[in-house]
């Protein structure tokens, strides 16, 4: 009461911003259309050579459908605000990666591999979804980073070991089982890189020398990881594998210029990339033939002795046109052994057009961008950088496979992400997507009044 008897109304409460929608409605939708069209992919293939539907369409559908079903429902519990569209789009990726492979194996009865490609697919959902069900904050991972780059040096450095496959020392094969060590070594190292870029980001920005318009770190600050960048490259080279050693490099430059905002360091990466990949190609004449090979694609054929891998891949596309031949009314089987794994993306050029690559290209594009729009809501930098990191790991990915597949830069024989045979290479992409799932749900989950737990 006042003095003059009258009453204050009372000062209205705050109002709460509106509750975000979660949009898991939306996410179950999409997954239901990817598993759908990863199931008449299958069907058109069976339909195409033998005029009849293949007679494990049902279980193939009712397999794929259950694994993302488990997905969602690991989503919806422990990752309520997370973004419905990386889950959707790795599960038609992975989908449609099994029905090429699928395709492919019609024509190589002894060497069959969509049955092995389904069952690491299967622990690589797996593992999905014990990440997103143990891992409830994506900062705990800051805490293991030494650990991280330790695990991933070892990783990379057990193929030295074992003997060459195909000229590169990237397997580990023991009774008749293998796996690429490289694969789960780029997410490691992507953690680790983050935390340490988040953790001297203001070091690495504003102390150092000034060499023209360029202002270096010091060697304290930028030493650690750059050494450990030097260390996991120089075995990378000796191992062969340029691929991943191109990935590593692409990997570094792209984060350092995340943490410290300076343009400089893109224009030293790609001089330096361009000096790199001159003097391996110099020195090392596994690389120099693929060089070679890129320069000249149909050089075998004018010699006489038939189109080459990179020329038969050119085929390929170039039957494709624009809508492509069907599935599996394709040619791509002329390109040889390694048409399941590096040059799978000819298969999809030839059977589905420029129209079908390209909307897998948009796939992959759209799957990069949502990584990067959760990095980027984030306020804290280990989580802004842990996820631009992971996102341009397949950025980097897709364009090192589809340029050199497509005669654009040398092959490195790399594995399309979720498209090509390779378990590694799909546990690993699942293990990427679970992160950038976990990642975007403290994203949004911080607009909306509360922070991950």
């Amino acid at each position: 009461m006042t003095k003059a008897g009258t009453t204050l109304a009372a000062a209205p409460a705050p109002a709460r911003p509106p509750r975000l929608p979660r949009r898991r409605g939306v996410e179950l939708s999409l997954l239901v259309l990817a598993v759908l069209l990863s199931v008449y992919g299958y069907c058109a293939v069976g339909l195409a050579r033998t005029g009849t539907v293949p007679p494990g369409a049902a279980g193939y559908g009712a397999g794929l459908g259950v694994l993302a079903l488990f997905a969602h429902l690991a989503v919806r519990i422990r990752a309520p605000y997370a973004d419905p569209l990386p889950l959707p789009i790795g599960v038609l990726l992975n989908g449609l990666g099994l029905v090429l492979i699928y395709r492919l194996d019609l024509e190589t009865p002894g060497d069959q591999a969509a049955p092995t490609q389904l069952v690491w697919s299967t622990l690589g959902v797996g593992l999905f979804i014990g990440v997103v069900l143990v891992l409830r904050d994506h900062r705990v991972l800051q805490r293991y980073a030494y650990v991280c780059v330790v695990a991933a040096l070892v990783l990379l450095a057990l193929p030295i070991l074992f003997p060459a496959v195909n000229g590169a020392r990237i397997w580990i094969r023991i009774a008749g089982f293998s796996i690429q060590p490289g694969e789960f070594a780029k997410v490691l190292l992507a953690v680790f890189f983050a935390a340490y870029l988040a953790a001297n980001r203001s070091a690495l920005a504003y102390t150092g020398r000034r060499l023209w318009r360029l202002q270096f770190p010091t060697g304290r600050v930028l030493g650690p990881i750059l050494t450990i960048w030097l260390v996991s490259v120089g075995v990378l080279v000796l191992e062969r594998d340029l691929g991943t050693s191109l990935l590593f490099f692409g990997l570094f430059v792209v984060l350092l210029y995340v943490a410290t905002g300076r343009t400089g360091w893109i224009a030293v990466g790609l001089l330096l990339a361009v000096l790199g990949a001159f003097a391996v190609g110099r020195l090392e004449p596994h690389v120099g033939g693929r060089i070679e090979d890129w320069l000249h694609p149909f050089a075998t054929i004018e010699a006489g002795h038939g189109p080459n891998q990179l020329a038969q891949s050119l085929f390929a596309f170039a039957a494709g046109g624009m809508l492509g031949t069907g599935l599996g009314l394709g040619h791509s089987i002329l390109i040889g052994f390694a048409v399941k794994s590096d040059f799978i993306l000819a298969t999809a050029g030839e059977e589905l057009g420029l129209a079908g690559l390209a909307a897998i290209v948009l796939l992959y594009a759209l799957l990069v961008e949502r990584g990067y729009r959760a990095g980027l809501a984030l306020r804290e930098p280990f989580g802004r950088l842990l996820a631009v990191g992971l996102a341009s790991i397949v950025a980097l990915q897709v364009f090192v496979i589809a340029g050199g597949v497509t005669g654009l830069i040398p092959l490195t024989g790399m594995a399309m992400p979720f498209l090509a045979q390779g378990g590694s290479s799909v546990v690993t992409n699942w293990a990427i997507v679970a992160l950038l799932v976990r990642v975007s749900d403290s994203a949004r989950s911080q607009y909306d009044g509360r922070e991950a737990p």
